[in-house]
């Protein structure tokens, strides 16, 4: 199920939002007047898409943005009336993926939306692969500080490399396992 969180403390505005996701295929649109409760529905219903204003009461937008973003990532479409340098600054710092300035119209609102969403699917799936690759690298590391110890015992660098797979083979574990086993021992 597609799920939209539009938040505006103007329920004219969070209608007209409404309509518009509604129109371009969202099938639950869950409203909110502030941003403490706009971060309270993204941690609960996780949406697919936050159209939020600014200026609100309990929590500004850019404040909820910011907090959702730590929390319940997810792209957000801010809505506003301040086209300032220092809003839109705090907006690209909050991780807000898009700004739209009020009044908007449909057609303003929609190419919006689809940048936002396509942005952090993008940026979602570089995270992803950095993290993967981190990973790999940390593993490469201590593979290589394994095979090391096993070179001052002797063995050369091809024996070292092929007593970890051996190992590991047997034991039913991966190389990094057995070389963060190899070094355990050693210390």
């Amino acid at each position: 199920m597609k799920t939209a969180l539009v938040v505006d403390d103007e329920p004219l505005i969070r209608r007209q939002v409404a309509e518009t996701l509604k129109n371009y295929g969202f099938d639950e649109i869950v409203e909110a007047g502030n941003g403490q409760e706009a971060l309270n529905l993204a941690l609960a219903k996780r949406p697919l898409l936050i159209v939020m204003d600014v200026t609100m009461p309990v929590l500004d937008g850019i404040s909820a943005a910011e907090k959702i973003g730590k929390q319940a990532p997810a792209p957000i479409v801010l809505l506003t009336g301040n086209a300032d340098a220092a809003t839109i600054e705090r907006a690209r710092l909050a991780g807000v993926m898009s700004y739209v300035v009020k009044p908007f119209r449909d057609v303003q609102l929609l190419p919006a939306v689809d940048l936002a969403i396509h942005h952090f699917m993008e940026i979602t799936t570089l995270r992803d692969e950095v993290s993967a690759l981190r990973e790999t690298l940390e593993a490469r590391k201590t593979i290589e500080k394994a095979k090391g110890l096993l070179m001052k015992k002797g063995l050369s660098e091809p024996e070292a490399y092929r007593r970890m797979q051996k190992l590991a083979m047997d034991k039913r574990k991966s190389l990094k396992e057995v070389a963060e086993a190899i070094l355990l021992m050693e210390e």
